[in-house]
């Protein structure tokens, strides 16, 4: 029998330590993989709301089991190819902080973040007399996420007289905020003038999409939640 009041051996300081680094490091790569993800936002095609360099948290969850993107999301999704300018798709500028990312400890480069305007069966017009997007006819009020300049609709650099769609099951059509400095679906469209344009290439095939955007988390003086904007609700279903 052990004696009375037989103290239970602790392990030293430095195995506590090792061990629950390991836990952590374990419990890092579970929620990257299946729950959360840090990015940050490699260029200035989503301002006003993400500006270059900001940090954001990216949620897997929304579309498990079935789930897709939504019109209105802000997503995060891998190149489709050859969407990525140079300095977008370097990703962590060192050994230590590419090891990181890779377990969910730093955030990850070398991805997109766009804004969801059509999804399967949609039809995207540019412009409606007011220079407003429409999605199946239903003019969008983009006032509050679009950075405003000097175009004269909410179109993007190829300019405001163009149609995408209907948009292919299992794929979505993108642009981001800043609209008149955003290489999205909208670049990637066949015009008139191109010999060597692959039809469909401006659509994003929604297996490479990493989950949707929730959280603005640094810097801390603009930490916010991002939402789904209302007018987005207003869109009919694809005839």
């Amino acid at each position: 029998m052990k004696a009375a009041g037989t103290k239970k051996k602790h392990l030293p300081i430095w195995q506590e330590t090792i061990l629950l680094l390991g836990i952590a490091l374990v419990l890092a790569i579970v929620i990257k993989a299946l729950f959360v993800q840090a990015f940050y936002i490699p260029s200035e095609s989503m301002e006003p709301g993400l500006v270059k360099n900001d940090r954001i948290l990216v949620q897997k969850v929304s579309y498990w089991f079935g789930g897709t993107p939504q019109r209105g999301d802000v997503v995060v999704f891998k190149d489709p190819g050859d969407w990525l300018g140079a300095d977008e798709a370097t990703g962590p500028d060192s050994g230590i902080t590419s090891l990181m990312a890779k377990i969910g400890l730093y955030p990850s480069g070398g991805h997109l973040v766009k804004r969801v305007i059509g999804v399967a069966g949609d039809v995207i017009k540019c412009c409606d007399k007011q220079g407003r997007i429409m999605v199946n006819g239903q003019p969008l009020d983009e006032d509050a996420y679009v950075k405003h300049d000097d175009t004269p609709c909410n179109g993007p650099m190829i300019g405001c007289n163009w149609t995408a769609g209907p948009v292919p099951a299992g794929h979505i059509f993108v642009m981001g905020d800043n609209r008149g400095h955003s290489a999205d679906s909208t670049v990637h469209m066949c015009t008139k003038d191109e010999t060597d344009c692959v039809p469909g290439d401006e659509y994003v095939d929604t297996d490479l999409v990493v989950g949707k955007v929730f959280v603005l988390l640094w810097p801390s003086d603009r930490f916010s939640w991002l939402h789904r904007p209302a007018d987005f609700a207003d869109v009919p279903d694809p005839s």
